[in-house]
């Protein structure tokens, strides 16, 4: 049982008990970080105390409970690949790149050496299996469904994988911890943000990583969408696609990052109807609940956590997948996941590529 200290780990172990599941809880340590407001953000994998509670909580209901040290792999893999994709002006989605990595790579290592027939987490989605195939459907909580990051999971793991919340809303998990006793539990805030980013900047946290960033990253141009220069901007990794506030220049019109130009260190501004993209393209694929696209498949596709979806076909071509949607979608954002659904099942998902 994979433990961060939080509500929805907790309450999983507590149904997985109570189910007459025999469990091993496990809490990863990520990396170092103790800045006070990492710490008073009650982030689970940034948070000694989180991993305290966890262990805590595991010798109360009885199981036996480890703390891996996984600092040297998640720096070499997350927080490596979260650098280099913002050094080549693209915006990564770190947890799509934890979750096969550490926590259904590190983990179920773990998991075999132990014996143990099963992984669970604390996430919001649902398992599905059709023609020997097993995929991720969208959990019963559409406000709080996590099955858009966990889209590279593979057929083999998946398959040895529980998700004791899928069923249920955030209001009944925090309802199931107050019934336990675990009231202070049942009421604990959570944080959306990227785990190790303190203060959600992530442009400090480049600074600090990158010392020769500014280097890497110098001052350009801002231009318009038909190339007239408008002023200077203080480097590509400041910036993303669709951001509005924060760039630095006045127009007397609002104004967004319609693209970044790595080639030629510029960034393009343009109106809101420049932000919209008729289709796109998607390498680095995992296939879910069928092995291949089929030519015009119909789809949902989401092109980022909070977006609902939008009616799409896919064509492959080579090694990529083209989406081509029924109407634009607004900040197709090179880095970031490209995820298909028919109805509730995710077919698969890839890496939006441009």
């Amino acid at each position: 049982m994979a433990m961060s200290g939080g509500i929805d780990s907790s309450v999983s172990a507590i149904l997985l008990k109570e189910q007459g599941y025999d469990i091993i809880g496990a809490t990863f340590r990520t990396f170092d970080n103790i800045t006070e407001s990492c710490i008073a953000r009650e982030k689970g994998c940034c948070s000694i105390d989180s991993i305290m509670e966890a262990k805590h909580l595991a010798e109360q209901l009885g199981f036996e409970h480890h703390i891996l040290d996984v600092r040297k792999k998640f720096r070499e893999t997350v927080i490596k690949n979260f650098i280099d994709e913002y050094l080549q002006s693209r915006t990564p989605n770190p947890c799509v790149i934890c979750n096969p990595v550490i926590k259904w790579g590190l983990l179920f290592d773990m998991a075999n050496e132990l014996g143990c027939d099963y992984l669970a987490t604390g996430h919001y989605a649902r398992i599905g299996n059709q023609n020997e195939r097993y995929f991720l459907q969208r959990g019963k909580d559409t406000a709080k469904d996590q099955s858009y990051f966990l889209w590279k999971i593979p057929q083999n793991l998946l398959s040895r994988t529980l998700f004791p919340l899928g069923h249920l809303t955030k209001m009944e998990v925090r309802e199931i911890a107050a019934q336990h006793g675990f009231i202070k539990l049942s009421q604990k805030k959570e944080s959306e943000e990227i785990c190790f980013i303190p203060n959600n900047d992530y442009r400090s946290f480049l600074i600090d990583e990158v010392p020769n960033i500014n280097e890497l990253h110098k001052p350009g141009n801002f231009v318009s969408t038909d190339g007239r220069i408008l002023g200077t901007h203080n480097g590509l990794y400041n910036y993303t696609i669709g951001q509005r506030k924060g760039l630095g220049i006045a127009l007397g019109e609002p104004a967004y990052v319609v693209a970044l130009r790595k080639d030629t260190n510029e960034v393009v501004l343009g109106n809101k109807n420049d932000l919209m993209s008729n289709s796109l393209y998607v390498s680095d694929i995992n296939m879910m609940k069928y092995p291949s696209v089929s030519n015009n498949m119909e789809v949902t596709c989401r092109i980022r956590y909070r977006n609902k979806g939008a009616l799409a076909h896919l064509f492959t071509e080579d090694n990529r997948i083209r989406v081509d949607f029924a109407a634009p979608v607004e900040s197709v954002t090179p880095g970031q996941s490209a995820v298909f659904y028919e109805g509730d099942d995710l077919i698969g998902g890839g890496i939006i590529s441009g």
